[in-house]
């Protein structure tokens, strides 16, 4: 699917075109593992890999794809893009794992680090790293995901699957004695950067008050932009952030966690978008209304355009936050039997509690793949990490051929198809969790 972007001004100016017959909605999403016990999350049993479930064969034959991403381009906070003909193992090694960061990499001392625990609590405190290490280490397996990948050509590889290991969030929340009033909880990281807010007619100028700090905009008359210094920040409302499988990660795979996945501590929520899981945590706060910084009210919002037959649009307005059903092609190989060779579709599937999978040929129809299940001990949450899943494609006409592939979950959920009024009626790039389909050339 081509996706093109649009700045918020643009869209903005756009929605003041037809204001006069527009409805604007904000949708607030669905929480990811709702408030279940801490039973029902599937934790590891203490340290160590689980069983490697990768299906293919280390003898076979890789054929690329012809359809190989660009280069990303450098300075803009994204590395270790998942290369899919190199997927071979159920965890994704730290070292190869996708990092997005917006304000850098902050360096920070783990012997001097203190988590605040502040707001509307009863308790206040500040843990150090062998405070939340001296609690009972949790670890539980999911799959980590960029809400924008798949939306450009050239951010494709913004997934990975790790074992992540902490303390449970809840018990650290309900030892400060949340107030009754408290509603949501906001998760602050260490890293900051310069943003300037534009758009907003609200802003104080310098002619109207004396004591504003606003600039005059370079491209609306009258119009007011201010520059702040930003922490980076999300929230969640209380039930969201008490859900049971919830930790303050100190630990990727059995490791330390490295720098660019936030060191010395970061949020793990499984089951929702990497921009979630906030890095570097300094502070966590409880208050008692929404949350509205940049990434949550500014950036990181999908907008949807839906117009009826009269031609009136109606806009929503959602947070990113769950994430989506998914799966995608990672690899065809050959295996040469004899003067006879066969191939095989490897791929994944992540974003709920995969059912199965099928694949479409050059556009034809539907076939169903066999998807390789995790151990039974995951329990019924299972839908945290990935599954690969195979199609014995067999003899192969030499040539060109696109592989597509579609995951349905255990409730009848279909991944959606490029055309689908969930992926068509986005104005944002964010949640592109559309079909894919990948190109290749048989020899």
């Amino acid at each position: 699917m081509a996706t093109t972007p649009i700045s918020r001004r643009g869209l903005l100016q756009a929605g003041t075109a037809v204001a006069g017959a527009s409805v604007l909605q904000i949708l607030v999403p669905a929480e990811a593992l709702g408030t279940g016990s801490a039973a029902s999350v599937p934790w590891l049993p203490g340290h160590g890999d689980p069983p490697e479930t990768y299906p293919g064969n280390p003898n076979d034959e890789v054929i690329f794809w012809e359809d190989q991403p660009p280069p990303f381009p450098p300075g803009m906070g994204v590395g270790n893009q998942l290369v899919w003909e190199d997927l071979s193992t159920r965890l994704t090694p730290a070292d190869d794992f996708f990092f997005v960061s917006h304000y850098g990499h902050p360096v920070i001392d783990p012997t001097a680090w203190q988590l605040g625990i502040d707001g509307l609590v009863a308790h206040p405190a500040s843990l150090s790293l062998a405070d939340l290490k001296a609690r009972p280490l949790k670890q539980v397996e999911f799959t980590l995901e960029c809400s924008g990948n798949s939306a450009f050509p050239v951010f494709t590889g913004a997934v990975g699957n790790a074992v992540w290991g902490g303390a449970a969030l809840a018990p650290v929340l309900r030892s400060a004695r949340p107030h009754d009033s408290a509603a949501e909880v906001v998760f602050w990281g260490t890293d900051s950067g310069t943003v300037t807010i534009r758009d907003n007619p609200g802003i104080v100028s310098p002619p109207l008050l004396g004591t504003g700090t606003g600039t005059p905009d370079p491209d609306i008359p009258r119009r007011y932009d201010i520059t702040i210094t930003e922490q980076f920040a999300r929230s969640m409302t209380m039930d969201a952030a008490m859900a049971p499988g919830n930790l303050l990660c100190y630990e990727m795979n059995g490791q330390p966690l490295p720098v660019e996945h936030g060191f010395p501590v970061r949020l793990i929520a499984p089951g929702w978008y990497g921009v979630a899981n906030v890095k570097w945590l300094k502070r966590i706060e409880l208050i008692d209304h929404r949350f509205a910084g940049r990434f949550m009210a500014r950036d990181y919002i999908t907008f949807r355009e839906r117009t009826d037959a009269a031609g009136n649009a109606t806009w929503t307005f959602q947070t990113v936050g769950p994430y989506r059903l998914k799966s995608a092609p990672a690899k065809v190989t050959r295996k040469v039997q004899g003067n006879k060779s066969k191939y095989r579709i490897i791929g994944i599937a992540w974003g709920g509690s995969i059912a199965r999978v099928e694949v479409s040929i050059d556009g034809g129809p539907w076939r169903q793949t066999q998807v390789v299940h995790p151990d039974s001990r995951r329990g019924p949450s299972a839908e945290l990490a990935w599954n690969f899943w195979t199609y014995n494609w067999g003899q192969v006409p030499s040539g060109h051929h696109t592989v597509t592939s579609r995951a349905i979950d255990r409730h009848g959920t279909v991944q959606p198809a490029p055309d689908d009024p969930t992926i068509t009626e986005r104005r944002t790039y964010w949640e592109a969790n559309q079909h894919i389909t990948r190109e290749i050339v048989i020899p």
